[in-house]
């Protein structure tokens, strides 16, 4: 017994010097994190801007070293902000030590919206004379989209593209729900709403299927068109590559005119060497990216001006609350935008919208914040990837509403949903459950037994009032009436191509432009621009980060995709009630 309590002695305080060490190592990673990123950036002559995109772009990535950690090998998940892209590019532009641009992407990381800014930027940065360069083993679609505006675009002679035109596939829960004895109870208005399909349903429905076609087909349109101005191929052949699958080698995409050329990494070097004038035995510089927006700009500015534009990022889920990084909390961006409202410095407030919706009531608090602003000071609209349903209904008020022509938008519809397990517990596990109440509806929402027709005739009321306050703000905002909206409403999503067409969208553009629009409608020439809600503490966002590290390193990187759909399934379940969300995540590659 006495050797037993002396082993789990020396167990126990092995277990504790072991737990001391590895937290004086994180605190020393840490550390050094931090002072890597605090490290000034000097940018040498004669230099590359080096794109690869491979990092998640975001509108604003947050400014803290533990942002996205990965506990598993200790490193950070990187981020790029949108706004610092946009900004490192229009440096480049007037940056004299930058010669030109060297884009290698396979893939871009993030919507199709930001893929247009970022091709916009880079359109503007070409009337510098300075040269875009171009170089894949394989390029996606997107990817492709963004490298066409290149001087040059160069593959692998072994690499390959994708030219097929998009698709989009819906996952349906219908089936599996049945089996598992679980009853999706839904309640909708509009029958474009199709956010409740995958748990009513085993395909999509026709009115789905046309929502989609539309606006995917009004997506392909506009990539075509502007490869077709970039490479001078008519868009009618464009499309014919797609249909017939022409593209299905490296050599056929320089046969069709796609690539310039196919070259070895070595070969472009060379190429690169002599744009640069750099000598054969030296090596190229180039600064990445994440390195060069760490530099100074170059563009140099009289003082610190005193009048500001406010831009509010508001990106992810809406929900009710104080929210975290990557979802709308309708108390943080409410504070926001009421700071930039009584601030007298903020001379207007741009709002970035990138959310594909959520709670109708926590879009109700935002919607009321933005329309208080607007009777103080213009308040511009710019869309991201996508702002629809309760990130249309956020949007609906402001004074102008920019959006690419590939933004999403629209979804102006409302929806309730809620589950019965009751059969489930009852034939598969054995389970009953029995409830004591003081009144007829006290256990109403329960999920232990299905609503009764009373209790659906209720939330069928409940929407339709939702509904008609959400197409009556949308009509107040857009200054048309109830019935057009409802007739462009039902829950259907639009491109911003085909949002403009029905005044749901007032001009193209991105957030560059709706800061210049903001400026223009205050009246200020000299201004800078402060961002909003302000960061958290970084060791406060760590603490708070530790929780979804987890749930990814238990699942594995490989289940990254299964986790997505996970995802979905409990935000719906854990959302139950009224919500003003997209149908669907959209990707396109």
């Amino acid at each position: 017994m006495k050797s037993f309590f002396k082993y789990l002695l020396a167990t126990i305080v092995g277990v504790f010097i072991a737990s001391f060490l590895g937290f004086l190592i994180m605190l020393g990673i840490i550390g050094a994190m931090v002072s890597s990123a605090d490290k000034p950036v000097e940018v040498k002559d004669n230099s590359i801007l080096y794109l690869t995109f491979d990092e998640t772009i975001v509108d604003r990535a947050v400014d803290n070293p533990f942002s996205n950690l990965n506990f598993g090998p200790f490193a950070s998940a990187k981020q790029l902000g949108l706004n610092d892209i946009l900004k490192a590019i229009e440096n480049a532009k007037e940056d004299p030590k930058i010669k030109g641009i060297y884009i290698q992407a396979v893939s871009v990381s993030a919507g199709g919206a930001t893929v247009e800014e970022i091709r916009d930027a880079l359109i503007d940065f070409k009337e510098s004379g300075k040269f875009i360069i171009s170089y894949s083993d394989i390029y996606s679609q997107k990817a492709y989209y963004l490298a066409s505006v290149s001087d040059n675009i160069y593959m692998n002679p072994e690499g390959g593209m994708e030219w097929m035109g998009l698709r989009g596939e819906v996952m349906f829960y219908k089936n599996a729900l049945e089996k598992l004895g679980i009853e999706p109870q839904i309640i909708r208005h509009g029958k474009f709403k199709s956010a409740v399909e995958p748990f009513m349903l085993d395909k999509m429905s026709d009115a789905n299927r046309e929502q989609m076609l539309t606006f995917m087909g009004s997506i392909w349109n506009h990539w075509v068109k502007g490869v077709s101005e970039s490479r001078n191929i008519s868009v009618e052949e464009l499309n014919r590559y797609a249909d017939e699958m022409l593209i299905s080698n490296a050599k056929r995409s320089v046969e069709y005119g796609l690539i310039d050329s196919l070259i070895y990494k070595d070969e472009l070097i060379d190429k690169l060497k002599k744009l640069t004038e750099t000598k054969d035995k030296d090596d190229l510089t180039t600064i990445t990216l994440a390195k060069y927006i760490k530099a100074p700009s170059p563009i140099k500015k009289k003082g610190l001006a005193k009048n500001k534009i406010a831009v509010v990022y508001a990106q992810g889920e809406i929900n009710m609350g104080e929210g975290q990084d990557g979802t709308i909390g309708s108390e943080t961006i409410s504070k926001a935008i009421r700071e930039a409202r009584r601030d007298s410095s903020i001379k207007a407030i741009v709002f970035r919208v990138n959310s594909p919706g959520g709670s109708a009531l926590a879009s109700e608090v935002i919607w009321r914040e933005v329309v208080l602003a607007k009777q103080t000071k213009p308040v511009i609209i710019s869309m991201g990837d996508l702002a629809a349903s309760g990130g249309y209904y956020i949007a609906a008020p402001g004074d102008v509403i920019l959006a690419s022509p590939t933004t999403l938008t629209g979804s102006i519809g409302v929806f309730g949903m809620y589950f019965s397990v009751k059969e489930g517990m009852n034939k598969k596990l054995g389970l009953t459950v029995d409830v004591v109440k003081t009144n007829k509806y006290s256990d109403f929402g329960s999920m232990y037994r299905p609503l009764t027709a009373e209790e659906r005739a209720i939330s069928q009321q409940g929407v339709e009032d939702i509904y008609q306050t959400f197409i009556g703000h949308v009509a107040e905002g857009r200054g048309i009436t109830k019935d057009e909206v409802d007739a462009i409403g039902q829950g259907r999503v639009w491109s911003g191509a085909n949002a403009m067409d029905i005044k749901l969208v007032d001009e193209f553009g991105g957030l560059k432009r709706a800061i210049a629009i903001a400026a223009e409608k205050a009246g200020v020439e000299e201004y800078r621009v402060v961002d909003l809600p302000k960061q958290k503490d970084p060791f406060q966002a760590l603490m708070e980060d530790l929780s979804g590290n987890a749930k990814m390193m238990i699942l594995g990187d490989e289940f990254v995709y299964i986790y997505k759909q996970y995802q979905q399934v409990t935000n719906m379940v854990k959302n139950q009630g009224v919500q003003a969300r997209m149908p669907f995540e959209v990707e396109m590659y």
